[in-house]
């Protein structure tokens, strides 16, 4: 019963409308990663990709082009829940999915890009089609991940493993259309870092932050929305807090959400043991 509690919980939060039959078919398709990868390992924690989610967004929304594709063309401000959860769908879809699958989400994707352009808040045209503002997502989005696998996951991973998933994961990125991804995690923080004379921390970025801090839900859920939140902006690089005007948390501040993320996740992890990467898992080995 607790089970089935935590996974409505999870769906009103995301979206989602039960188990992932979809990952089930067709049989021995390894999709475009496989099981082996350590894509397949990161991805598969709820808790940990939602907490690198919500601090990829905070970064995405301090690139003034990038935001502005989001907000002249998207509902993420009016419907927070729709957007998370086309997200996790599409990270699912391209880790998990079936080899169709995951190319006709990107397909998909890729021609949504085509049609988002325009001007940002300073009046510079953007175009989602970008490959510079495509590679900030990506490596926002990768390095994020990994940073919350690391701190919330408790489960070892090498620093070969590491450098393993950003080679990975730049396969993907570049069929989105991102150029010159690096191929491992200290590349990718120097990638990042190069970014920052372009961010901007303005009215925009800040509701966006706003929203993130105060996600709209029912009441059972939002003891537990407000604890991924503030873990992910815990998962921030540290040269991110000045400019947002926050100061950087401290160590004890870190400990106590790390030792509550551990206490709920158990239940949850226990209750989604059967989800999209165990479906998987069958429609590769049987």
């Amino acid at each position: 019963m607790l089970d089935e509690l935590i996974r409505k919980t999870i769906r009103e939060m995301v979206g989602g409308s039960g188990p992932p039959v979809a990952f089930l078919i067709p049989k021995g398709d390894r999709g475009l990663l496989g099981p082996e990868s350590i894509a397949w390992k990161v991805h598969a924690d709820f808790i940990s990709m939602m907490i690198g989610g919500i601090s990829s967004l905070i970064l995405q929304a301090l690139h003034p082009q990038a935001l502005a594709g989001v907000w002249d063309h998207s509902s993420f401000r009016e419907d927070l829940k729709g957007r998370l959860g086309r997200t996790a769908f599409f990270i699912a879809a391209t880790t998990y999915g079936s080899t169709e699958m995951a190319n006709n989400i990107i397909e998909k994707v890729n021609h949504i890009h085509t049609k988002i352009t325009g001007l940002d808040e300073f009046g510079k045209p953007y175009s989602a089609t970008d490959p510079h503002l495509l590679s900030w997502v990506h490596l926002t989005e990768t390095r994020s991940f990994m940073s919350a696998h690391e701190g919330y996951r408790n489960e070892t991973i090498t620093p070969k493993e590491k450098d393993q998933y950003f080679l990975e994961m730049k396969s993907l990125g570049e069929k989105m259309g991102a150029i010159d991804l690096p191929s491992t995690y200290a590349n990718t923080e120097n990638a990042i870092e190069a970014y920052i004379p372009e961010l901007y921390f303005g009215e925009r970025a800040e509701s966006i932050i706003d929203l993130l801090e105060n996600f709209s839900s029912k009441l059972a859920a939002k003891p537990f929305i407000k604890l991924i939140s503030r873990a992910g902006f815990l998962n921030l690089p540290d040269w991110v807090y000045p400019m947002i005007g926050k100061a950087k948390p401290s160590y004890l501040e870190r400990l106590a959400v790390k030792k509550s993320i551990d206490l709920i996740a158990i239940p949850i992890r226990e209750a989604l043991k059967d989800g999209v990467a165990a479906h998987s898992l069958r429609r590769v080995y049987g």
